[in-house]
C-alpha cells in the first residue's frame, strides 16, 4: 500500500498549476505568520506588524480566488470526475489552514494582547510547531497527486508536530492560569494560545482526509 508514484493530472496541467499555487499559499502564510509574530513580540501593533498582517490577508484573499477557480474548472470542464469530490474537499481543507493563519494574525492586531516576556519563548515554540505542521501538510497533500508513498511519510511528520504543539499548548495555558495576572488577561491569552494551536489541528484534519483519499485510490 502507498507505493505508487504517478501523476493524476494527465491533460489537466492548468488545474495542477492552480492546486500547486494553493499549496504555495499555505507556505507563504506560514512564513509571514512567523514573521508577524516576531514583529508583534518586539513592537506590538506597529506599522510593521500591520504590514505583515496585511500580507497574510492578501494571501488569504488570493487563496479564496484560487479555490473558486479550481472548483469552477472541476465542474464546468468536467475534469477528473472520479476524483472531483476528494479534490474539492482537499482544497477546502487547505483553504481552512490559510484562513486560520489570517484570523489569528488579525486577532493579535485587534486585541493587542500583552504577552509577558517569561511566556514568549514557549509561545515562539508553539508558533514554530504549528507552522511546521502546516508546512509538512503541504508536502503530504502534494504527494497525494504524485507519490502515494510520500503521503504516509509526511503524514507522520504532521501528526508528530501536532502532538508536540498540543503539549506546548497545554503547558503554556497552565503557565498562564497559574500566574498572578488578572483573570481577563488570562482568558485573553488562553484564547489566543488556543487559536494558534488550531492551525495545527486544521492541518492534521487535512492530512486525515488525504490518507483516506489515498487509501481509496490505492485499493
Amino acid at each position: 500500500m502507498f507505493n505508487m508514484k504517478f501523476s493524476m493530472f494527465s491533460g489537466t496541467r492548468e488545474l495542477e498549476q492552480k492546486i500547486d499555487e494553493m499549496h504555495d499559499k499555505v507556505l507563504e502564510s506560514s512564513l509571514y505568520f512567523k514573521e508577524a509574530f516576531e514583529i508583534y513580540l518586539k513592537e506590538k501593533r506597529s506599522q510593521n506588524y500591520r504590514r505583515a498582517s496585511k500580507k497574510i490577508k492578501n494571501i488569504e484573499a488570493k487563496a479564496d480566488d484560487l479555490r473558486r477557480e479550481i472548483e469552477s474548472r472541476l465542474y464546468i470542464h468536467n475534469l477528473i470526475p472520479d476524483l472531483r469530490a476528494d479534490v474539492l474537499q482537499l482544497v477546502e481543507n487547505i483553504d481552512k489552514v490559510i484562513n486560520e493563519f489570517d484570523e489569528v494574525a488579525h486577532k493579535f492586531y485587534i486585541e493587542q494582547p500583552e504577552i509577558p516576556e517569561k511566556y514568549q519563548a514557549k509561545f515562539r515554540t508553539l508558533v514554530t510547531q504549528v507552522c511546521e505542521c502546516a508546512e509538512n501538510m503541504v508536502i503530504c497533500s502534494r504527494a497525494f497527486f504524485r507519490d502515494f508513498a510520500t503521503v504516509r511519510d509526511y503524514s507522520r511528520k504532521v501528526y508528530f508536530a501536532e502532538h508536540e504543539s498540543d503539549k506546548t499548548w497545554a503547558s503554556l495555558k497552565q503557565d498562564v492560569f497559574d500566574s498572578d495576572m488578572e483573570l481577563a488577561h488570562k482568558i485573553q491569552l488562553s484564547s489566543l494560545i488556543g487559536e494558534v494551536a488550531d492551525v495545527a489541528d486544521k492541518a492534521e484534519d487535512c492530512v486525515d482526509a488525504v490518507l483516506i483519499f489515498t487509501i481509496k485510490r490505492d485499493i
